[in-house]
């Protein structure tokens, strides 16, 4: 249900009635049954019909649309435990996160960073892949949550090939059997044959190369205004962005409320709106369910095309 004082309640009260969704998969809400109740009235919504896992926290009773607090914080990381115990026992295919707020996070202690740091905290699985989706673009990230000098430091060969090794399989298990990789340069035109910076040819070319001769089908350093429309038009299955507002500047141009976050490498597929809790119009029956729907049926899509589910 994400953050409770955010749009997220509203949003899953939404997308859990629509018809596509209740066709293609069983929706169980992992949240707060009061709120969700509170948030219904609100917003004028009724209560689905589907199946609610109660979570109960300290203080959610106080927690006010659109009011930051620990309390929240407190309740929004309980759901995301609650539906990772409920993914290793209950046998879920997937989990479809609504956004949390992480000044709320850090007020209630929790550590985590974003939902792919608690997941992969959570489940014990390392580091994930973040897939970003928006009609037939797939972004993958080298870094995520760094300031941007921290992402530029990064980048070195050896990250780089390892990315691209990484993405090579994660695409063949989503069904393609040769995926074409777009590999993003940080330069300026790729540097220009090193005018504008060294790390295309320090870094990212001799990654590429060596991922050339292992039988992946990656390209050369492409300038990141370039290689995003390639994609688009049909020249690669994936691109790898190098660093976090590389590639959500690419999706979030291309279809602000209809680009999915996927993770990939957790013992369950995620998938997620990318946007934010909207505090400033939380329950005020604003907020577009458009993302949460596409990021419900984003997971089956990919579940089905990696013959996961029938």
């Amino acid at each position: 249900m994400g953050d409770p004082a955010g749009i997220g309640p509203e949003i899953v009260l939404a997308a859990a009635q629509d018809e596509e969704i209740r066709r293609r998969c069983e929706p169980i809400i992992v949240g707060h049954l009061d709120t969700l109740r509170r948030c219904a009235q609100a917003t004028n919504r009724p209560m689905p019909g589907c199946r609610i896992v109660n979570v109960d926290t300290p203080g959610i009773e106080c927690v006010r649309p659109g009011c930051i607090s620990a309390e929240a914080g407190l309740a929004a990381d309980a759901y995301i435990r609650r539906a990772v115990e409920l993914a290793n026992s209950s046998g879920a295919v997937a989990i479809c996160t609504a956004p949390i707020n992480k000044e709320s996070l850090r007020s209630a202690g929790v550590k985590g960073t974003g939902h792919t740091e608690m997941l992969a905290e959570y489940f014990g699985a390392g580091d994930p892949l973040t897939l970003f989706i928006t009609g037939t673009l797939r972004i993958f990230f080298l870094s995520r949550h760094l300031s941007l000098r921290q992402a530029i430091d990064y980048i070195t060969k050896d990250r780089v090939l390892a990315m691209i090794r990484r993405v090579d399989a994660a695409m063949r298990h989503l069904g393609f059997a040769q995926p074409r990789i777009g590999l993003a340069a940080l330069n300026p035109h790729a540097s220009d044959g090193g005018q504008f910076g060294n790390e295309e040819s320090a870094h990212l070319s001799p990654a590429a190369v060596e991922a050339q001769t292992e039988g992946i089908d990656v390209s050369a350093p492409i300038g990141a205004d370039s290689v995003f429309a390639q994609a688009l038009d049909g020249r690669f299955d994936c691109v790898i962005s190098l660093y976090h507002d590389q590639g959500h500047i690419a999706a979030k141009t291309r279809d602000f409320y209809g680009t999915v976050t996927a993770t990939l490498g957790l013992p369950v597929l995620r998938t997620s709106v990318d946007h934010g809790t909207a505090m400033d119009i939380a329950w005020q029956g604003k907020a577009s369910d458009v993302s949460m729907r596409a990021a419900i049926v984003a997971a089956c899509d990919l579940l089905e095309a990696a013959g996961d589910r029938d």
